[in-house]
């Protein structure tokens, strides 16, 4: 919001959910948990398709479960964020009201940053959750358009995917012999363009 230019975040919030009627998450920005339920019961009432975003824990590191129960005892949909480990998974299940939607978010881009593998951190959050009709796996931070079949192959039920990713998705199915041709083409632009002789 704020890189769009947004000025005034419940104003630029109610923009969003005004033009779709797909779920939207709307982040609170408070760091205690006073403040976090506070501005939860605020950000819920923009729309009937907005899902109020909390941390997992703050950023002293302190798991937010009193947040978690407090919006999610009140029937507020949920996306708790900043998952990553299917540890964190098993402590937000135990704060959930089990009518409320609830959407956790694991940053498997993230966490392949730094080396580590995402998929059983994901894969077990899933096998925890699935006796909760009203909660679903979203794989966060996707780095490239393979992400999508791996989610798609374990049972993520959601996955946000940034648009030059989406392109590319939509290029599925090229043969390897494609795929060698088109590269080469590419790689004989490139030699035209810098004008390079022998």
């Amino acid at each position: 919001m704020r890189k769009a230019g947004a000025k005034n975040y419940l104003n630029y919030s109610k923009r969003i959910l005004n033009i779709t009627n797909k779920p939207v998450s709307c982040e609170v920005f408070a760091d205690d948990a006073k403040n976090m339920i506070s501005q939860g019961n605020i950000i819920s009432k923009l729309g009937k398709n907005v899902y109020v975003k909390v941390p997992v824990t703050n950023s002293k590191g302190i798991f937010m479960g009193k947040v978690i129960k407090a919006l999610s005892s009140n029937n507020i949909k949920l996306n708790i964020t900043a998952v990553y480990t299917s540890k964190q998974t098993k402590e937000i299940l135990k704060n959930i009201n089990k009518n409320s939607k609830i959407i956790i978010s694991i940053f498997a881009g993230r966490m392949a940053d730094t080396g580590k593998d995402p998929l059983p951190q994901i894969k077990e959050s899933l096998r925890l959750s699935r006796k909760y009709k009203n909660v679903e796996i979203l794989w966060a931070s996707t780095r490239e358009p393979y992400n999508y079949m791996q989610a798609k192959k374990i049972g993520c039920q959601i996955i946000t995917v940034p648009p030059l990713i989406i392109e590319k998705i939509e290029k599925f199915g090229k043969s390897f012999q494609k795929l060698t041709t088109d590269t080469v083409k590419g790689f004989l632009v490139d030699t035209k363009k810098s004008k390079f002789s022998l």
